[in-house]
């Protein structure tokens, strides 16, 4: 929310997210499909249905298309995996557009905890839970989590199984 905000999100936008599926793009998917923009997604083969279920528009497989050869201009580019660069997109930004990064560190908001409360209460924002491990099987989720194919979020249950 915080980096779709410090890029002047707005309704109409047209927004590309490389790394749709991860932990932050999936919620990034949800919130400016929320703000009113049609939203680009950048995943690969196996992620392609789950940004499709959370609002993308259009989507770009990676393994089959390099997003950076795309004739369609942008308002807002935003690396949610901190992957790419703003050279190597700059030339999809449409004038004025925006490049922003999770290597950024944008700032708070004092409402920023409220509104996410009630984007979620109005069911307009989900958690994508890839795996659950627990507090004993750490490595085992460390170790996935850094092989960096993960959808969404990994789960540490501290309590056992819950």
């Amino acid at each position: 929310m915080r980096f779709l905000r410090q890029a002047g999100i707005k309704k109409g936008d047209n927004v590309l997210i490389y790394g749709a599926s991860g932990s932050v793009g999936t919620f990034a998917v949800q919130l400016a499909k929320y703000f009113g923009a049609q939203v680009t997604a950048v995943c690969s083969t196996p992620n392609v249905q789950i940004v499709k279920t959370l609002g993308a528009d259009h989507v770009i497989d990676y393994l089959k298309e390099d997003f950076t050869t795309s004739d369609k201009k942008f308002d807002i580019i935003f690396d949610a995996v901190g992957k790419t660069t703003k050279s190597a997109s700059r030339h999809l930004l449409k004038q004025g557009g925006s490049y922003v990064t999770v290597k950024s560190n944008p700032k708070e908001g004092p409402n920023d905890l409220m509104f996410l409360k009630e984007v979620i209460e109005a069911g307009k924002l989900t958690t994508v839970i890839d795996r659950r491990y627990t507090l004993e099987q750490i490595r085992e989720a460390h170790t996935y989590v850094e092989g960096q194919h993960k959808k969404g979020n990994v789960v540490i249950n501290v309590f056992g199984d819950q």
